[in-house]
């Protein structure tokens, strides 16, 4: 245990980190560490490994997992793992740091959401070792390596021609999990119930915190989304200890008491008036479904007050189909609206700062979409 003077003349014990056990594997304090775990072989009997990078902080404090592409299509969540990576310095982190680009590495070669035995890896956890090849892969990556943790953060986007606002879903009666929901500063929170065979249901049974960032689309690299993900870990990991705290105040989040989807009427071809992040009104028209010719069309209408979480974005729609995601709240419509725009400023901003192009048409600031 060292010593160090806190800056008021008091002496601050700081204790040192203990060797990291992982599977064969011992990473000493200050020190990181790149492995890879077998997950299965390819026909060819070449072997197809999960990527992880260990950074072991010289201070002892606990030990966060940042994971993405447990659905192999959702890309924005690697890309945020690899910008967090290199913001983080082993000599000064407090704790360890467990950080998985890609789970599903077969779904990621193939572009798919997937496994090869069209399995949702997301529905096959804690998995078994004699199971199906996606029960197999669950079970190595449950034991090996999420049960490691004391905390966890699972990166994901919206699925093809679907994309989602920066939100976070937690199971919120844990007061460890509502602590980093609120730290993370997403405009939206949504207590969200476990799904049965989810990462989070399982590593909740165990008593490790859990919390799910949804932004973006599948297949796509959206600077908003990724900056948002990498600045929302990083307060994470300051409100946990693992790093000095920011002087910058977190932004207010504001938790959903519930969302529904709205669906398709009828078939056809679809003209939104609304986008990401809008308030819309009880009664508001968010789309209109036409006909190619355009001589029949329907209106589809905001069933009460809200907020756009999430959307489809591919213009053709089949009977049933879910096309806007709304998000309702107990506060005022509007205070939740400036909550959210103001939000995404901020993170425009950074992203302009960062010689970033906003190319993707990913979201439009709230209040300003061009309705076509």
């Amino acid at each position: 245990m060292g010593v160090v003077n806190s800056g008021r003349g008091e002496k601050k014990r700081v204790r040192k980190n203990s060797p990291f056990k992982f599977m064969d594997h011992t990473v000493q304090a200050g020190e990181r560490k790149v492995l890879e775990i077998e997950a299965a072989k390819l026909y060819t009997h070449s072997p197809l490994s999960i990527p992880v990078e260990i950074i072991h902080g010289k201070q002892a404090g606990p030990v966060l997992m940042v994971n993405a592409a447990i659905h192999g299509d959702e890309l924005n969540g690697v890309e945020i793992v690899r910008q967090l990576i290199e913001k983080v310095d082993a000599n000064k982190l407090k704790g360890t740091l467990i950080a998985v680009p890609i789970v599903n590495v077969f779904g990621f070669i193939h572009k798919s959401r997937y496994l090869p035995d069209r399995r949702d890896l997301n529905r096959c956890f804690p998995g078994t070792e004699k199971g199906s090849l996606a029960s197999r892969i669950a079970h190595t990556f449950f034991t090996e390596v999420a049960e490691k943790a004391n905390y966890i953060i699972d990166l994901h986007t919206g699925a093809i021609h679907r994309t989602n606002l920066p939100q976070i879903r937690a199971c919120l009666d844990n007061e460890d999990t509502l602590r980093m929901a609120k730290a993370f500063g997403t405009p939206v929170i949504i207590d969200s119930a476990i799904r049965d065979g989810s990462l989070r249901s399982e590593a909740e049974k165990r008593g490790i915190p859990v919390l799910t960032y949804e932004a973006g689309e599948a297949l796509r690299f959206e600077p908003i989304a990724i900056n948002a993900g990498v600045i929302g870990v990083l307060r994470v990991m300051q409100e946990l200890g693992m790093h000095r705290p920011s002087r910058k105040k977190v932004p207010e989040s504001v938790t959903a008491k519930s969302t529904s989807w709205i669906r398709a009427d009828s078939d056809g071809i679809l003209r939104t008036m609304v986008t990401l992040g809008d308030r819309v009104n009880k009664g508001q028209v968010l789309a209109y479904i036409s006909s190619p010719l355009g001589h029949e069309e329907i209106t589809m209408l905001a069933p009460k007050d809200g907020i756009v979480i999430g959307q489809q974005t591919l213009p053709l729609v089949n009977e049933g189909d879910a096309v806007f995601h709304l998000a309702y709240f107990t506060e005022d419509n509007d205070a939740v609206g400036d909550t959210v725009e103001t939000y995404i400023g901020q993170v425009i901003e950074h992203v302009e700062a960062k010689d970033e192009h906003i190319t993707t048409g990913f979201i439009a600031v709230p209040g300003k979409s061009d309705n076509t």
